[in-house]
C-alpha cells in the first residue's frame, strides 16, 4: 500500500497563491494527478503529469496552476496563482503504480473574496 502525505492547504484571499505537496512513500511512479472536491459537487482531475514529462490541466485552471513533480523525492506539486473563490475545495493527490492507485488524505483549500 503506496502511503501519500498532502500538505500545503489553507485559507488564503483571492488572488493570492499557495503550493500542494504530496510524498510518497514509494520512488517507480507513472502518473502522478491531483483532484478537488468542492461541497456538494464529485471529485474532478485538476492536474496530471506523467513520466514523460506530459501534463493535462482542467479547463478552469489552465495558465494558473502549474504541476510539477521530483522524482528523486517521489514527490508531486501543485503551484497555484491567481486564486479565486471557486477554488475552494479539498484537494487530493492520487499517485498510480504498475500495481495500484493510491489517494492522499486531502488538503483544504479555501479562498476568501
Amino acid at each position: 500500500q503506496v502511503q501519500l502525505v498532502e500538505s500545503g492547504g489553507g485559507l488564503v484571499q483571492a488572488g493570492g497563491s499557495l503550493t500542494l505537496s504530496c510524498a510518497a512513500s514509494v520512488s517507480t511512479i507513472n502518473s502522478m494527478a491531483w483532484y478537488r472536491q468542492a461541497p456538494g459537487k464529485q471529485r474532478e482531475l485538476v492536474a496530471s503529469t506523467t513520466t514523460t514529462g506530459h501534463t493535462n490541466y482542467a479547463d478552469p485552471v489552465k495558465g494558473r496552476f502549474t504541476i510539477s513533480r521530483d522524482d528523486a523525492r517521489s514527490t508531486v506539486y501543485l503551484k497555484m496563482n491567481s486564486l479565486k473563490p471557486e477554488d475552494t475545495a479539498v484537494y487530493y493527490c492520487n499517485v498510480k503504480t504498475h500495481f495500484s492507485a493510491s489517494w492522499g488524505q486531502g488538503t483544504q483549500v479555501t479562498v476568501s473574496s
